[in-house]
């Protein structure tokens, strides 16, 4: 349910109602993919592998390199790193690498976010991640149960997860981010409840949730077309029931489909404090450079896609070229769309004059068959100012969003 850095597309972030759009001189946000990992998740669609080799010493080399090609057209306001696991990058290479982009004047961002696995966090990588500007750390927990963690093929164990949060919090992080999935084979509501009980006493300052998706090439959507489980859509509707419930209890504040923060401001603002502004920038149709194997940028209404092969990417930097094998530009219609789709999961909604100011299309006139469609259905509402999905509309988000994309005519 989730929409993931390395393969959210995003719309021009700034189009005037004629059509003329207009741009930040740099772009103000970097999202970086590391794509190792010391197993794969049965679950797991994106490119990720198993480290061999030198292969890690030559991703961060051309990893530079390519920052430094974007260098001086990027000023970051919010920087991810995501994955894979990035915290499985050895310490050294994450200090040359931290090093970097201190030279290439890349750090100071606001937010500073990096994935970490609970069986990869050490004392030394938390110091070191601080010293340079991190500042939020998003920790891979998945599930807090034994026996769901090795059916998901995780490498960490949940005394881990207890462990590597007192080594972040120790290490002066203020800004925590779990991620939680659902609806796992073999899940059961009352273990779910357990787990969001021990996760929500925690007391992160951020919940990201994530229900199984069964992509294609992987090993759990083997299974599930094997006949080894079947899929209960009553049990899940429960369990994210269950979440809603129990995290507004705990004091969090849904923002988004799958996303919860703490807030500390006046209650009348739209984000809570806490939110993750790398990922709004996302789903409000903002631009972004995206490094790495099988990273996806946009800028200036161009997306381009890396390579999604360590090797490939490696050698085309290697060799002074870009690692860009895909390139589009979408006409304006079809970025709309775009923002339309991604701008509905955020709990607020678009308000209809964001929406004109951003893509130059008025959401009421171009869309209005699709929004009575939802509204009739009972998954949307429409207000004088703005159109969002009703809590039942954001358990169907991506129907939703179907409804509101408008393709690209054929060339």
């Amino acid at each position: 349910m989730a929409v993931r850095p390395c393969e959210s597309p995003g719309p021009a972030p700034a189009t005037r109602p004629d059509g003329s759009v207009t741009w930040e001189p740099q772009v103000r946000h970097l999202y970086v993919h590391v794509p190792f990992c010391a197993h794969k998740c049965e679950y797991c669609a994106f490119y990720s592998e198993v480290p061999r080799g030198d292969l890690m010493e030559r991703y961060v080399k051309a990893l530079g390199r390519e920052l430094e090609r974007v260098a001086a057209d990027l000023r970051p306001r919010t920087i991810f790193f995501g994955g894979g696991t990035p915290s499985l990058l050895p310490l050294r290479l994450w200090e040359r690498l931290l090093r970097q982009m201190d030279r290439l004047h890349l750090l100071g961002a606001a937010e500073f976010t990096i994935e970490c696995n609970p069986a990869t966090v050490s004392a030394d990588k938390a110091r070191l991640f601080r010293d340079f500007g991190v500042n939020r750390v998003s920790l891979g927990v998945q599930s807090l149960d034994e026996a769901l963690l090795e059916r998901l093929g995780r490498i960490h164990s949940r005394r881990q997860v207890f462990e590597s949060w007192e080594t972040l919090r120790a290490a002066g992080f203020e800004h925590l981010n779990l991620d939680l999935m659902f609806a796992i084979p073999g899940q059961t509501l009352a273990v779910w409840r357990a787990t969001l009980r021990e996760a929500l006493a925690l007391g992160s300052e951020h919940l990201s949730t994530y229900e199984v998706i069964y992509e294609e090439d992987t090993p759990l959507f083997a299974q599930l077309r094997a006949g080894r489980f079947e899929v209960d859509e009553d049990l899940a509707c429960a369990m994210y029931d269950e979440l809603l419930e129990a995290a507004a209890a705990a004091g969090y504040r849904q923002y988004e489909v799958a996303n919860f923060a703490r807030h500390d401001g006046p209650s009348e603002t739209p984000l809570p404090t806490h939110a993750c502004r790398h990922n709004v920038n996302y789903w409000r149709g903002g631009s972004f450079y995206g490094l790495g194997p099988s990273a996806t940028s946009y800028v200036r209404g161009v997306r381009t896609r890396n390579a999604a092969n360590t090797l490939r990417y490696c050698a085309a930097l290697e060799t002074g070229r870009r690692a860009v094998e895909f390139r589009e530009a979408l006409p304006p219609l079809a970025r709309a769309g775009e923002a339309a789709a991604f701008g509905v999961r955020m709990v607020r909604g678009w308000p209809f004059a964001d929406f004109t100011r951003l893509t130059g299309f008025d959401l009421r006139r171009e869309w209005a068959e699709d929004l009575a469609w939802l509204v009739a259905r009972g998954l949307g509402e429409i207000s004088p100012e703005a159109f969002r999905l009703t809590r039942r509309g954001l358990r169907f988000a991506d129907l939703a969003a179907e409804r509101l994309l408008r393709p690209a005519p054929p060339d």
